[in-house]
């Protein structure tokens, strides 16, 4: 498998065959679900040169003519999915029996879909189901108090520390418990510490929100406690590390033992936030953001305790607010939605409904999904369509200019490692200790956070699921976990934009194949390339081509600090670096296995394009995406990945055969110089 020759080329057009797609010229097949190839070529706005701006000529009449939806803060083809998604797995909810089997899953999801629906018994309940949590936290009185409170799951809170657990990075085979910064309303630091004035209007805006909320729930003097409360997250934000600092896996890795955390960071009462985590036993820690942890500790022991029961007050009433009563739910979206995203309206209670059983019960619900929306055979095509684009991989690797046999050597193993999912997991998580209960949304919500922390802590001290999946079936995404070196596509992303088995070749390898190409770039970009085969963080690089890599993606990161998505707010290059990679290697690699596929025959030319044409405009249609201003700033601020127009721009610039395909010459805007192309993998 590992050595590349004719034989091995014929099996990658078998496999493209495998999965629908064209491997000699002739008719496209006729049944595209869009176009009828697969592109919507009535999306494209011809008055734009393609050198000037791909994404406008690809995408500009879709953009001109559509409308985000008012219950939306962005709307494109990752949206569109969501919203088929949403109505997909409310009709499953709807239909399912009401005689179900009590304490089966069919059941557990009914009730808890249908209490989260019912409105008029939360507005009953009032404040009653928060009484409890509110009351805990009242009554501390020391800090010890609040550090075991702060860290109970089944009280959502929002804290200056947060436990998570992961496999170990340099162990993958057990678990580890990582603290990380945390405790911030607002998206990322910089909305405290840029002085900008739309940055001083949103902070005031969000004091103003905080009082309204408080006084909903009676708080006395709520004008001071919204004050006390940004003024203290102000300090949280001035400890934090920046975004991009937190990508760097060889920084975020720190391991102390329980014991050494009492010196490593005083200012916490280890021991009480430990036992609120019940991780009293747990032998070992990894520390995220080291001095940002130690600077937070300190702060901690100096804020007052009673200045943490109004954060703390205002962080559970925030963080449970769609399940209580309207007046609550609407202020948050008031703020949340519509000032910090710009989104007009609240989304339908019955699709936050369905968002809540995803979160709650995702893979119960995920198992209805696939049975009725994703068929076996399309999880083996997929999976072949994954062999071609490590087949890809693996050519360009063999013949990287830059890389050493050493390190290449390494690089090849990894590939060959590399475990795609597909479609679902193979084991369903079991739901069986989780308790749902007729008409209690807030209760349900509780238990159901409570019931994962229970999850993820039995697990500890045993060996790691290389089988469990960080996403649900019916999630349109896809991700790659470089401590299990393993690539995952959910069933429902693997359809039209992105996958459909009747469409043109190009355009399947234009959209999924881009898709698959980035995650699996993954593993090699800034980040994904610090870990070996299996997954263990180590350096295996050989010195020269680590500089090497490292004089490539410092260029690209140049390149997209130049973008300007809003006037005066640049994208983050080093923020964005892993996606970006991710990005240009992956439709770099994806269009070199459409090549493949076609096994020496020329493209067929379809509607006056060629493939090549097709595969680029398969790329730039999977990205169209209209985005309010307020949602492009917080994307941009707090959001490793690049907005979808520089996505698609800020790719093809970069790769040769985009020039040829598109006739783009110098004096167009996109054009670069061939020396100055970044070319990685």
């Amino acid at each position: 498998m590992l050595e590349r020759s004719t034989a091995h080329l014929a099996v990658i057009a078998t496999a493209a065959a495998a999965v629908g797609f064209s491997v000699a010229p002739g008719a496209a097949a006729p049944h595209a679900q869009i176009g009828q190839w697969g592109v919507e070529l009535g999306s494209r706005d011809l008055s734009v040169k393609p050198g000037d701006d791909f994404y406008r000529y690809a995408d500009g009449h879709w953009l001109d003519t559509r409308d985000i939806p008012p219950d939306r803060s962005r709307w494109g083809a990752f949206d569109e999915l969501q919203e088929r998604s949403l109505q997909q797995l409310r009709g499953i909810l709807e239909a399912l029996p009401e005689d179900a089997t009590p304490g089966s899953n069919i059941r557990k999801l009914r009730e808890f879909y249908r209490a989260y629906l019912d409105t008029d018994a939360v507005e009953r309940a009032g404040l009653t189901p928060a009484r409890a949590g509110l009351e805990a936290i009242a009554a501390a009185r020391t800090h010890e108090d609040i550090g075991r409170l702060m860290e109970r799951a089944e009280l959502r809170l929002t804290a200056p520390v947060e436990f998570r657990t992961a496999p170990d990075e340099k162990d993958p085979d057990r678990y580890m418990v990582t603290i990380t910064q945390s405790g911030l309303g607002l998206p990322d630091r910089d909305y405290y510490l840029k002085d900008e004035p739309v940055y001083r209007e949103l902070r005031a805006r969000y004091a103003a929100h905080i009082e309204r909320l408080l006084k909903l729930a009676a708080e006395d003097d709520a004008a001071q406690a919204a004050r006390s409360i940004v003024e203290l997250e102000t300090q949280i934000a001035t400890a934090h590390w920046p975004r991009a600092k937190r990508r760097e896996r060889d920084l975020t890795y720190n391991p102390h033992t329980r014991e050494e955390l009492t010196t490593f960071a005083p200012g916490f009462p280890w021991p009480a936030l430990l036992s609120g985590a019940e991780l009293e036993a747990q032998p070992r820690f990894i520390v995220r953001e080291s001095d940002a942890v130690q600077a937070l500790g300190v702060m901690f022991r100096k804020v007052p305790v009673e200045r943490w029961r109004t954060y703390l007050a205002y962080h559970y009433l925030e963080g449970n607010a769609d399940v209580l009563p309207k007046a609550f739910d609407d202020e948050v979206f008031d703020f949340y939605g519509r000032t910090l995203h710009g989104q007009q309206q609240q989304r339908a209670r019955w699709k936050r409904a369905v968002r809540a059983v995803d979160q709650g019960l995702g893979e119960a619900a995920g198992e209805l999904y696939v049975q009725r929306y994703f068929p076996p055979a399309s999880k083996q095509k997929m999976l072949e369509l994954v062999e071609n684009l490590r087949a890809a991989y693996r050519r360009r690797i063999e013949h990287l200019p830059w890389m050493s046999a050493a390190t290449r050597k390494v690089a090849l193993v990894k590939l060959a490692a590399f475990h795609p999912k597909i479609g679902y997991p193979d084991k369903w998580r079991d739901y069986s200790a989780l308790e749902v209960r007729p008409g209690d949304a807030f209760g349900n919500a509780a238990r159901a956070e409570a019931f994962d922390w229970q999850r993820q802590l039995k697990r500890l001290g045993g060996p790691t699921d290389r089988g469990e999946w960080g996403m649900t079936p019916q999630t349109i995404n896809a991700y790659y976990n470089p401590t299990f070196n393993e690539v995952v596509f959910p069933a429902a992303i693997l359809q039209p934009p992105f996958f459909d088995p009747d469409a043109d070749a190009a355009v399947n390898y234009g959209g999924v194949g881009g898709v698959i190409g980035h995650e699996m770039g993954h593993g090699f970009d800034d980040q994904g390339a610090k870990s070996d085969a299996r997954g263990v963080l180590r350096e295996w690089w050989q010195r020269q081509d680590e500089q090497a890599f490292h004089q490539r993606v410092d260029r690209l990161a140049a390149q997209y600090d130049g973008y300007e998505a809003l006037p005066g707010l640049h994208i983050n290059g080093r923020l964005t670096l892993g996606e970006n990679i991710g990005d240009l290697g992956g439709v770099s690699v994806a269009n070199e296995a459409y090549h493949l596929s076609l096994h020496g025959a020329p493209a067929p030319v379809l509607d006056g394009l060629t493939g090549e044409q097709r595969f680029f405009l398969s790329w730039a249609q999977v990205w169209r995406e209209k985005q309010r201003d307020e949602d492009l700033r917080s994307q941009v601020t707090s959001n490793p990945h690049s907005p979808a127009k520089y996505r698609v721009n800020g790719v093809v610039r970069n790769i040769d055969a985009w020039y040829a395909a598109f006739n783009a010459r110098p004096g167009d805007k996109l054009y670069l110089p061939p020396q100055e192309r970044v070319r990685i993998w």
